[in-house]
């Protein structure tokens, strides 16, 4: 046998795997680097979209009966999804009872609260203030219940970005605050907190098709409940209405909602409610451009602090 013909396979430069491996690490990583980078700020784009599509619709629907119809259309798509891909459901009761429970706390608490606080008269920047505590409470309890190390530089990028986010609303929180008001705002903050952290802990590996379907699934009823029990559930059908309901429905609940799956299960906790600080700012950015509300140069200021917070807490 010649020299040639004993050389071991991984040094044989005409092997076509390792041609193969090579060009998947120099073709397609840089790429995969740049939509890494795009899907956090892509997030937060859409989910502050969220705000402004609720303020289009509420006053054409009850609260709870609006979050019921979204419900309702998201999985109308997803189900049909879900079977004709054939995705694997949740394995064995405990699985799905995880899944189950986290899409309670982010879908029906988080947004049942907030928008029961808008309707009992809460002020939006009020609102914004309590729900951004999120990420200090989320670092609080990262450690004890993620085994997730907060570093000094994170601490100081929350810090700044709750800052930035009172800057940003100041001009917004108004007065007459009742304890009455508040209490949906803080069941919301529980609930974003805890659903995030409980499917980083619980659900990390889960199909987001069929894990999805069975998170609003569960929202549907308790929303339905309280609609049916608490609500008219009269309906003004309006082009505006519509498109309302068809926005927060496709482009948050499950455009927004998958990008917001895919970052708890690729990052920290601490880095994902990071994120919730921009939302304030582009919020308003939005409400600027849309609704023409007030935007101060102490708002642009809360912007960019908000942003350098987001920086520092999301940097390792």
């Amino acid at each position: 046998m010649s020299p040639a013909a004993r050389k071991p396979r991984s040094e044989n430069a005409s092997d076509p795997s390792l041609t193969l491996n090579f060009a998947n690490r120099v073709s397609f990583t840089p790429r995969t680097s740049r939509w890494t980078a795009i899907i956090p700020w892509l997030f937060v784009l859409l989910w502050s979209s969220g705000f402004i599509g609720s303020k289009l619709g509420i006053p054409y629907a009850e609260p709870f009966t609006f979050l019921t119809l979204r419900y309702c259309i998201v999985l109308a798509i997803l189900i049909p999804i879900a079977l004709l891909t054939r995705a694997p459901w949740p394995k064995g009761k405990a699985q799905l009872a995880h899944v189950a429970f986290a899409g309670l706390m982010i879908h029906a608490l988080y947004l049942s609260g907030c928008v029961w606080s808008l309707r009992l008269g809460l002020p939006a920047g009020v609102l914004s203030l309590i729900v951004s505590l999120q990420p200090l409470f989320t670092a609080a309890f990262a450690g004890m219940v993620l085994s997730e190390r907060v570093l000094p530089r994170q601490w100081t990028g929350l810090a700044l970005g709750f800052i930035g986010t009172i800057l940003v609303v100041a001009h917004k929180t108004g007065s007459g605050l009742t304890f009455t008001m508040t209490l949906p705002a803080i069941a919301a903050l529980v609930g974003i907190t805890v659903g995030t952290m409980w499917q980083k802990r619980h659900c990390p590996t889960f199909d987001l098709r069929t894990s999805t379907v069975v998170q609003y699934a569960a929202s549907l009823l308790i929303t339905a409940i309280l609609a049916f029990t608490t609500e008219t559930m009269q309906i003004e059908w309006s082009g505006q209405f519509i498109f309302a309901l068809l926005w927060v429905a496709l482009v948050l609940s499950i455009g927004a909602i998958s990008l917001l799956n895919h970052l708890i299960r690729s990052g920290t906790a601490v880095n994902v409610a990071s994120l919730f600080y921009t939302v304030p700012a582009v919020t308003a950015l939005m409400a600027w451009a849309i609704f023409g509300e007030t935007l101060t140069g102490l708002s642009l200021i809360g912007m960019a602090v908000a942003v350098l917070g987001v920086w520092l807490a999301r940097g390792r």
